[in-house]
């Protein structure tokens, strides 16, 4: 039996190596040589308007990306993600002093290096399969100096501060991720901007459908993947997004679950919604 486990993970790293796009597990996306030199340039301030200077760029209005952009010109996503290289809440806590800062920092952080990622990986069509394993949990950032999966930044940093509704603000590129905006999300009012992308995403069909002849309503699976988070705040997923709804859902209807969208959400293969 242990031989034959020995087996399957040799060839899952195998196929790891050797698949287009995805260099080696251990290896550290470093595109630009000295990190630090963005503490010297950008405040966090200036840093927040770079990144949103990158989102009004290439991302539309209904939060697709333009890749095939990106793909060319990339500097200011590099001065972006170098800062995050160099600087975050732990190596330099004097300069993020409150939980709000800390979020808006890790959002955004999170949001560019995954862009980044698909970016360095050639683009690829989906993150399905063994491209979810090895973009989520092998493939290693640099986040304040020390490197980290986009898995542990979400679940071993982001979501220990305790704010459910970061799940509709984090995007992996990828189509079932809530719409990325066309702005940085800011310290001044990160309240009020989490509020409004939890409002926008049961708004939209894809994410919350109700269908009164069945009672039952279709939720996207990103409220089972994180069905405990959401129930921190409300006695059922139901009572949660009705939070966020002019119309609510009656408590009795049975809840299912939209299967999730890995298709990376590129400008030039993504159809408008």
């Amino acid at each position: 039996m242990m031989r034959r486990l020995a087996c399957i993970a040799f060839g899952v790293l195998l196929l790891i190596v050797v698949t287009p796009g995805f260099p080696s597990a251990v290896t550290v996306l470093a595109r630009v040589t000295d990190p630090t030199s963005a503490t010297q340039e950008l405040s966090v301030r200036e840093w927040e308007g770079l990144w949103t200077s990158v989102l009004i760029r290439y991302v539309d209005d209904v939060g697709r990306i333009d890749f095939a952009g990106l793909t060319h010109d990339h500097a200011d996503l590099d001065r972006v993600v170098a800062f995050v290289a160099a600087i975050d809440p732990i190596s330099r806590p004097q300069v993020f002093s409150d939980r709000t800062s800390r979020l808006a920092f890790y959002i955004n952080a999170y949001n560019a290096l995954a862009m980044y990622g698909i970016v360095a990986a050639g683009v690829p069509q989906n993150l399905g399969g063994l491209r979810k394993f090895t973009f989520f949990y092998l493939r290693k950032f640099v986040v304040g100096g020390k490197s980290i999966s986009l898995y542990d930044l979400e679940n071993k940093v982001i979501r220990p501060l305790g704010e459910e509704r970061v799940h509709f603000a984090l995007n992996c590129m990828v189509v079932g991720c809530p719409r990325l905006p066309r702005a940085a999300f800011s310290v001044e009012d990160l309240d009020r901007e989490l509020d409004a992308a939890a409002h926008l995403f049961v708004q939209e069909e894809r994410n919350v459908s109700v269908d009164p002849v069945r009672h039952e309503v279709r939720l996207s699976a990103i409220f089972d993947f994180y069905t405990s988070d959401f129930l921190k705040r409300a006695l059922s997923l139901t009572a949660y997004v009705n939070r966020y709804r002019a119309e609510p859902i009656p408590s009795d209807f049975k809840v299912r679950f939209f299967d999730y969208d890995w298709t990376v959400n590129s400008r030039d293969r993504v159809a408008a919604s």
